[in-house]
């Protein structure tokens, strides 16, 4: 049975980009989030992550600051879902591997089907806490990478309750920290 599940690198403080992020420079100054993807002693992690994706959700701020994934998917295989009451840019109308939603409700729904049995990962704060809110999110994974960046896009937004967790895992990387929770509902 396909999961729900977030998987993004964060720092101690908290954040998902650094400060300035905008199209263009997506993660603004917070580009050493992602050190630890190259790291072969991360390689494991990585590829188990990367592997059990079947589809992505993201929102459109990330999709516009991501230059639209050039017509892709921040996946190597995924189709992508995005979260948006706008249409796609014109210039990626036909990509296979784009589509959009209007509602976090119908946005999961459709990565569900093109995830065919796997699991659904979803990228983007505020994507995400829409889909904790409306109750369709599985698993949070953290890949705590210990630097404090002080400002920049934060991982959740605003929740209107709280959300218990269970840690189900910790792992220790090179330059990071992987912490699975599952979210209790």
């Amino acid at each position: 049975m396909s999961r729900v599940f977030t998987g993004l690198s964060v720092s101690v403080d908290g954040f998902i980009t650094g400060r300035d992020s905008r199209p263009g420079h997506g993660l603004g100054d917070g580009g050493m989030l992602f050190d630890w993807y190259g790291d072969p002693q991360n390689s494991d992690m990585y590829r188990g992550l990367v592997d059990r994706v079947g589809a992505i959700v993201t929102g459109r701020k990330t999709y516009d600051d991501c230059a639209g994934f050039n017509g892709g998917s921040p996946h190597p295989t995924a189709a992508m879902v995005v979260l948006s009451h706008r249409p796609g840019p014109a210039e990626f109308a036909g990509s296979d591997r784009q589509h959009f939603a209007t509602s976090i409700d119908r946005a999961i729904d459709r990565a569900l089907e093109l995830a065919d049995g796997k699991d659904v990962g979803i990228q983007g704060g505020v994507t995400l806490t829409a889909a904790i809110e409306a109750g369709l999110v599985d698993e949070v994974i953290l890949h705590q990478v210990p630097i404090l960046l002080g400002a920049g896009r934060p991982f959740f937004g605003s929740l209107t309750r709280q959300v218990p967790l269970t840690l189900l895992e910790t792992v220790s990387g090179s330059g990071v920290t992987h912490l699975r929770y599952g979210i209790e509902k």
